[in-house]
């Protein structure tokens, strides 16, 4: 997707529909002058209603819009018939939407299922009318109620992507290589810092016609939890992966200390990312022979995770990285 066509925040100012007022009303007929209460109930507000869609991957149709109402209920009528309910505003959203207060950055609720329907703003509920008011010692009740008002408020709606697998590293640590080597993603690949401006997400084929989600988060670099670089705007794609795998490349000046870089912005961003799974790729191997690649792993510490040394441009190792990931994410599953 372009990088401009990438959006994953928008806040929008929202209103549901006000419910519809009860209707006061007398019955009356050819036969009738005096008929007893028959008010219809007024119609509920529009809800504001955000839906799962498993097709977007953005939330670029909704940059634009920033006041959105539901329409409002009817009013009840006589001969006890209810107002229309308003019209629900339904919004699609991607899967990963998280939706907050703005205010409080209070998290409401997130969309992580497809099909998935939750309310974000109820509509206000119908008035009573006066039929529900009539009892033995007031059988002609001349009031209904007022349709309850609807909710207004600011909403901000933020996309967390959601993948089995995202890609940690710096810039130009082969990420996208990666990505491009083993699915079907086209990221942007070139040999500059922050080529990658959005997160790419690749479906990876696996033996036997399984697959996984890949994602290729933007470079980190030192001090990123901080914002620098691309900052924080792009680490809370990494909240939403099953599996962590680091990337790191062989002409590194230090590959252990260049992890543990990773592993600290993640710590520092969120310590609740050091839970979950991790492995580490160890890439640009194609330039290592054998010597070079026994001495490498030599200088690596103990306190790494499970790693492989790879090379998307050679084919090296991905056979093997695959079945690495795959037995992680079953593991993980378990």
């Amino acid at each position: 997707m372009a990088d401009s066509n990438f959006i994953d925040y928008v806040k929008i100012f929202f209103k549901s529909g006000d419910g519809g007022a009860g209707s006061m009303h007398l019955h009356r007929d050819k036969t009738t002058s005096k008929g007893g209460p028959d008010g219809g109930d007024g119609g509920r507000g529009g809800h504001i209603i955000l839906r799962g869609n498993k097709q977007l991957w953005t939330l670029l149709h909704l940059k634009y819009r920033k006041h959105i109402k539901a329409s409002n209920g009817d009013i009840g009528r006589g001969s006890m018939k209810t107002g229309a309910n308003g019209e629900d505003i339904i919004l699609d959203v991607p899967l990963g939407t998280v939706a907050r207060n703005v205010e409080s950055a209070e998290v409401l609720f997130e969309i992580t299922k497809d099909g998935e329907e939750i309310i974000l703003m109820p509509g206000g509920r119908g008035g009573l009318g006066n039929t529900h008011f009539k009892s033995a010692t007031h059988q002609t009740p001349r009031f209904a109620q007022t349709g309850e008002e609807g909710m207004e408020d600011w909403k901000i709606l933020e996309l967390k992507v959601l993948a089995d697998v995202g890609l940690v590293g710096f810039p130009n640590a082969g990420k996208s290589t990666l990505l491009a080597s083993i699915s079907a993603a086209k990221p942007k690949i070139a040999s500059y810092a922050f080529t990658t401006l959005v997160p790419n997400l690749g479906i990876v084929p696996y033996r036997d016609h399984r697959s996984f989600i890949m994602a290729d988060i933007p470079g980190i670099i030192e001090g990123a939890h901080k914002g620098k670089g691309l900052g924080f705007r792009f680490l809370k794609h990494i909240e939403r992966n099953s599996l962590l795998l680091f990337m790191v490349p062989a002409d590194a000046e230090n590959i252990s200390k260049e992890y543990h870089i990773l592993l600290g912005e993640l710590e520092k961003f969120n310590p609740e990312l050091l839970h979950k799974d991790r492995l580490l790729a160890i890439t640009k191997s194609d330039m290592l022979d054998e010597e070079m690649q026994d001495l490498l792993e030599s200088d690596l510490t103990d306190n790494l995770p499970p790693h492989l040394f790879i090379s998307s441009v050679a084919g090296k190792g991905l056979t093997e990285l695959k079945d690495l990931i795959w037995k992680s994410l079953q593991t993980e599953v378990m």
